[in-house]
């Protein structure tokens, strides 16, 4: 066999293990209950597949400019500018998928030994992206009493020479909170006064139940340190699109553009005319769907809490639960046991970070019967782990 390349040797997504092992058990009659995967279970809006069949019908098919149509990078920027306040314009503007705009930011900054900031708990990706890049993750721990929005303390205390980002994500992945906006200033000034860039992740900047979304490229002297990175996928059902945009400031902007021309080149033709109608969609149906999830964001909370040994702070936004179990096991051994024995697929709180042992991240993109018929399982599954622990203590 050849032998891989080191940078190989990164963790697979466990979000996405665990979502394919629920699949497969289906697969095979299995019945099984998937709190793993973020994607919202409402359909693409119909004026949003609409304007797709047209540009297909139109046979709008073919290579656009790399960094999207203007068309498309014109109506982000509109809406980055008036919903965001973040001061850009269409040649700041990259038509990329979220996740590939968080791949290609890190891969234009980031060097071989380069330290990232990240917050613990993160997004799954963010420090395997920069252990790719050759960088070093460095934790900044979230604390459960500042319900764990970041805090420009604990982010000065691990700041060296070699810091070149710290990533964002409010409202949060997996937690579900919100960063305050002092203390989001306070980290502009540090970015400024410590010449560090902030990659700040909005996808979830729509699905909001509490306080008002802040980009930190709005906040004085934050534009020109911020890769403001958004898309589409969460708000609007469109998580198979594969549709985002990011802005950043020059340079930096153009090394992320060479960047996509030499790997994925440009986002589907034919997905960018949907965006447009996206952008330019009534607001009715993100409305109805985070009222939904509101709902489903207080049922799952009062599961949780009725729930023995467990306990959680509400969610402020994005469809994630962040629960804390009083077992003394391992994340991974309680998502397991969780699967075979309650047949319900979670995702364990160590995939996150650190920080995680102890939780469980359980999405609540379900509806509220399978929410309830899924606690209804968890409840009835954690006498054995008792059990468990009384036998292990006899031996």
């Amino acid at each position: 066999m050849v032998e891989l390349a080191k940078r190989a040797a990164i963790p697979a997504s466990k979000t996405i293990m665990m979502s394919q092992r629920a699949d497969e058990l289906k697969r095979k009659g299995i019945d099984v209950l998937s709190l793993t995967v973020g994607e919202p279970d409402f359909n693409t809006p119909d004026a949003i597949k609409d304007a797709a069949k047209r540009a297909l019908d139109e046979n709008f098919t073919r290579y656009t400019a790399s960094a999207g149509i203007i068309e498309l990078r014109e109506a982000i920027a509109e809406k980055s500018r008036r919903e965001n306040r973040v001061p850009t314009d269409a040649a700041h503007t990259l038509v990329t998928p979220t996740k590939h705009a968080l791949f290609a930011s890190i891969m234009a900054t980031v060097d071989a030994g380069d330290e990232v900031l990240m917050t613990d708990p993160c997004f799954v990706s963010y420090p395997s992206q920069v252990m790719l890049a050759g960088g070093k993750p460095v934790w900044v721990p979230l604390h459960k009493e500042h319900a764990y929005g970041i805090r420009a303390d604990d982010v000065q205390e691990r700041l060296t020479k070699k810091t070149k980002m710290l990533m964002l994500c409010s409202p949060n992945n997996p937690t579900g909170m919100t960063d305050d906006a002092d203390e989001l200033r306070a980290i502009v000034d540090l970015a400024n006064d410590h010449d560090f860039l902030l990659c700040s992740d909005e996808i979830y900047e729509k699905i909001l139940y509490e306080g008002t979304h802040v980009s930190p490229a709005s906040l004085p002297g934050g534009a020109e340190r911020t890769i403001t990175i958004n898309g589409l996928s969460k708000s609007y059902a469109m998580t198979g699109w594969r549709t985002g945009w990011l802005h950043a400031p020059s340079p930096v902007f153009e090394a992320i553009a060479k960047i996509q021309t030499q790997t994925i080149t440009q986002v589907t033709s034919f997905v960018q005319k949907a965006s447009i109608a996206a952008l330019q969609s009534p607001p009715d149906s993100v409305k109805k769907m985070v009222t939904e999830f509101r709902a489903r964001r207080d049922l799952i909370v009062d599961e949780t809490r009725k729930t023995p040994g467990w306990e959680i702070l509400a969610p402020k936004g994005a469809f994630y639960a962040w629960p804390r179990y009083g077992h003394k096991m391992t994340s991974d051994a309680m998502a397991e046991h969780l699967l075979e024995k309650a047949r319900v697929a979670t995702v364990s709180g160590s995939a996150f970070g650190p920080a995680g042992e102890g939780h469980l991240r359980l999405s609540y993109a379900t509806s509220r019967d399978n929410i309830r018929e899924a606690f209804r399982r968890i409840r009835d599954a954690l006498p054995a782990l008792e059990s468990k622990a009384v036998a292990a203590k006899k031996r």
